[in-house]
């Protein structure tokens, strides 16, 4: 079996592989290592082979396993699941940013948290493009409010758009949706200058969401494995 520091190095060079493919430089695609449902010493592991930036899922989760890891190393934690407004104070605690942003009920709230720890925390908001019951986010038609809204939150900063596209064995199934994800972003840059970036494409399908404009691939599985069930 690899160890998470071989999975990574392999991830790493397939990222490298595809940026190539696709005529992008390298340090313009971050490596996310979702370590949801995976435990501290998971965490430790990869911190330990040169990880920095990690999804976590659930709030509670992640407040037990913050417990185990003494020392960050300068790794950033986001919150990349939904979040419920009742665990939105301990959220913006916990986390360095939010990735999955679809109501302005959850952004007032952590924006008010955020004033009274005088932090400032990273925000992407989610977009729904499937009719996928399971999905989350908001639809195209809502982006634009809420926007608007985000940018007059003081503790709060747009980075940019974040989806999850509908699983298909074949990856090329999920282009559609990277590429209407950075069309979303491209026709609102202009007025929100700060929304640049773009998360999309995990272990199956991040080679597709690189072409596709993709700044930030959410890999799990290929890093840590199969997700332990919680």
């Amino acid at each position: 079996m690899s160890s998470i520091a071989e999975n990574l190095e392999r991830v790493r060079d397939e990222i490298a592989t595809a940026c190539a493919h696709a005529g992008r430089s390298r340090d313009s695609v971050a490596l996310m290592a979702v370590s949801k449902t995976h435990p501290a010493e998971a965490v430790l592991e990869a911190i330990a082979a040169g990880q920095k930036l990690f999804g976590e899922n659930r709030v509670q989760e992640f407040a037990a396993k913050r417990e185990g890891i003494i020392d960050l190393q300068g790794a950033q934690f986001h919150l990349i699941g939904p979040l419920q407004s009742n665990k939105t104070t301990r959220a913006a605690e916990l986390f360095d940013a939010f990735d999955a942003l679809d109501s302005l009920k959850i952004a007032e709230r952590l924006n008010a948290t955020c004033a009274t720890l005088n932090k400032r925390l990273g925000v992407f908001i989610e977009v729904k493009l499937s009719h996928e019951e399971s999905k989350h986010g908001l639809s195209e038609a809502e982006l634009p409010a809420l926007l608007e809204a985000v940018a007059r939150l003081p503790q709060l900063q747009l980075r940019g758009l974040m989806t999850v596209p509908p699983f298909t064995e074949d990856p090329e199934g999920a282009r559609p949706y990277f590429a209407r994800l950075r069309a979303l972003r491209d026709a609102n840059v202009a007025q929100h200058p700060t929304l640049t970036e773009l998360s999309m494409g995990m272990s199956h399908d991040f080679r597709v969401a690189i072409e596709e404009g993709s700044t930030t691939v959410r890999v799990g599985t290929a890093i840590f494995g199969k997700r332990e069930t919680l």
